[in-house]
């Protein structure tokens, strides 16, 4: 039986060896584990090839990501992840080398950061780098101290991801790139966003591994991250319908998938034929 997608055209996968799973929308909501994903996951491992989690969530680390998806029955390790949070400590590193970083984020990112050797603080000071993430612990002293910062220092703003909102049970709730618009409206600042769309993390991931392009696929639900990634590195894409994005804003974009599917299980099956 012929691969198709959900358009109807032929999806040449099955030779694919590398797949750059984006998470929040694509394979689970939340705590809640999409139809298909395990099954997915098996046949990639059966057919010889290899998942590689790529998320611009830095509200964990890798290790808080790694119990998460155990809890979920995924079989995963640190290795198995990259995260914005990772590919925002190689940017401070080249970047920033030595320098102080006032951090707007969870406690998990500011602990990844400071276990990355990054002098790191939460209080208003001399800083030279502002860093906004993902923060389901946001507050507002966090945003009123970032505000300050900005606007009494002279220092690098940047931010770990643009997405607009991440997906939960009921629908969203507003992601780094929304309080990145909302901080620009208080001081004027915009932030250099780390993550996807840059092609950064889908290189280095295979670069790590030893994987071509052509062995590579990148899958998720949002075409200004997900998808932009891939395009910008040059590997297959699929986009998924299980997330953020719809058909119109598919059909409306500048950015096509290679590939659109409506779920990871339909994914699957068409992996498996």
């Amino acid at each position: 039986m012929e691969r198709v997608d959900y358009y109807g055209r032929p999806a040449d996968i099955n030779g694919k060896k590398l797949w750059l799973l984006d998470m929040d929308g694509t394979i689970y909501q939340e705590d809640r584990l999409f139809d298909g994903t395990l099954d997915f996951l098996r046949a990639v491992r059966a057919q010889g090839g290899r998942y590689v989690f790529i998320t611009n969530n830095s509200s964990k680390s890798a290790v808080d990501y790694v119990k998460k998806v155990t809890a979920m029955d995924i079989p995963a390790g640190l290795e198995d992840f990259f995260t914005s949070a990772q590919a925002t400590i190689l940017y401070l590193r080249k970047h920033a080398p030595g320098k102080k970083v006032y951090c707007q984020g969870t406690r998990s990112l500011i602990e990844e950061l400071q276990n990355a050797g990054i002098d790191v603080t939460e209080r208003v000071e001399p800083v030279d780098v502002v860093l906004t993430g993902f923060d389901t612990e946001l507050t507002s002293q966090k945003l009123r101290n970032t505000c300050e910062i900005l606007t009494t220092q002279e220092v690098q703003y940047i931010a770990t991801n643009p997405d607009l909102v991440c997906p939960v049970s009921f629908g969203y709730v507003p992601d780094c790139g929304s309080v990145s618009i909302m901080i620009k409206n208080a001081t004027g600042k915009e932030p250099i966003f780390i993550g996807k769309p840059e092609p950064t993390m889908v290189n280095i991931v295979m670069e790590k591994f030893g994987y071509s392009p052509d062995d590579t696929v990148v899958v998720g639900d949002r075409i200004y991250t997900d998808i932009a990634s891939g395009v910008n590195a040059g590997v297959t894409t699929i986009c998924v319908l299980s997330g953020e994005v719809t058909l119109q804003d598919i059909q409306r974009s500048a950015i096509q998938p290679t590939y659109v599917f409506q779920s990871v299980k339909e994914i699957c099956a068409a992996y498996r034929r």
